[in-house]
C-alpha cells in the first residue's frame, strides 16, 4: 500500500534505456527478468497475461493468440524476431528441455507471482540505477504504448496510432490512451512553459 498523498503511477522507460534493460540482465545472469522485460516492452500485454506466456509461444511462430485474462477479449501478438532470437537464447541460457512449460516459474516450478515481481522490479530500479520514479509492471506495457506512439508520431500519424493504440489497449476513449501513454500531463506541463517572465 502507498502512503498517503504518494504518486504511484507507473511511468514508461525511454526505448533505448529499455533495449538496454533487457541486455544488461541477460548479460549479468537474470535471463528470466531479461526476457519478462523484454516481453512486456514488445507484446505490450498486462502482467497477468504476460505471466501466462510459454516458450512455445514466443519461440514458435510469427504470432501468437491470447484471450487477456483482464477482458476476455482475444489479442494475436506478433513477435518480432529479434526479440524472438533474444527469446531462443534466454531459452539456451536456463536450459529448458519443455518448450510447452510458463516461461516464468520460480524454483518451486509455480508461476511467479505479481507482488514477487514488482519487488524485484524495485531491486532492479536501484541497482541498474534507472531514471524513473516508480517502475513497476505496468511501466512495461507503458513503455510499448509510449514506443508505439513515438514511431507513428515521427511518421505524421500521432493522432491515428492513439486511436489504434485505444483499441488495442481495450481502453473507452482516446483520452484516457492520451493521459496513458504521459501524452496530457506534458501538454498540461506545457501549459506552464508558455507563459513568460
Amino acid at each position: 500500500m502507498s502512503a498517503k498523498h504518494s504518486y504511484t503511477t507507473a511511468e514508461y522507460l525511454n526505448w533505448d534505456s529499455a533495449m538496454s534493460l533487457v541486455r544488461k540482465l541477460f548479460k549479468d545472469g537474470d535471463y528470466r527478468t531479461s526476457l519478462l522485460l523484454g516481453c512486456g516492452f514488445f507484446f505490450g500485454l498486462r502482467i497477468s497475461d504476460l505471466l501466462a506466456l510459454t516458450w512455445a509461444q514466443i519461440l514458435r511462430g510469427e504470432e501468437f493468440t491470447i484471450y487477456e485474462h483482464k477482458t476476455g477479449k482475444r489479442r494475436v501478438i506478433r513477435v518480432n524476431k529479434g526479440f524472438q532470437a533474444h527469446a531462443k537464447d534466454c531459452y539456451d541460457a536456463l536450459n529448458i528441455k519443455d518448450a510447452t512449460q510458463p516461461c516464468f516459474l520460480n524454483r518451486y516450478g509455480s508461476i511467479i507471482s505479481i507482488q514477487m515481481v514488482n519487488r524485484h522490479f524495485k531491486e532492479i530500479k536501484v541497482r541498474y540505477g534507472i531514471k524513473v520514479n516508480n517502475f513497476s509492471t505496468h511501466s512495461l506495457r507503458k513503455t510499448w504504448a509510449r514506443k508505439i506512439w513515438e514511431n507513428e508520431n515521427a511518421l505524421g500519424r500521432g493522432e491515428q496510432s492513439l486511436v489504434v493504440l485505444s483499441e488495442l489497449m481495450n481502453h473507452s476513449s482516446v483520452a484516457i490512451t492520451r493521459r496513458y501513454i504521459g501524452l496530457r500531463q506534458q501538454e498540461l506541463g506545457q501549459v506552464y512553459d508558455s507563459l513568460q517572465f
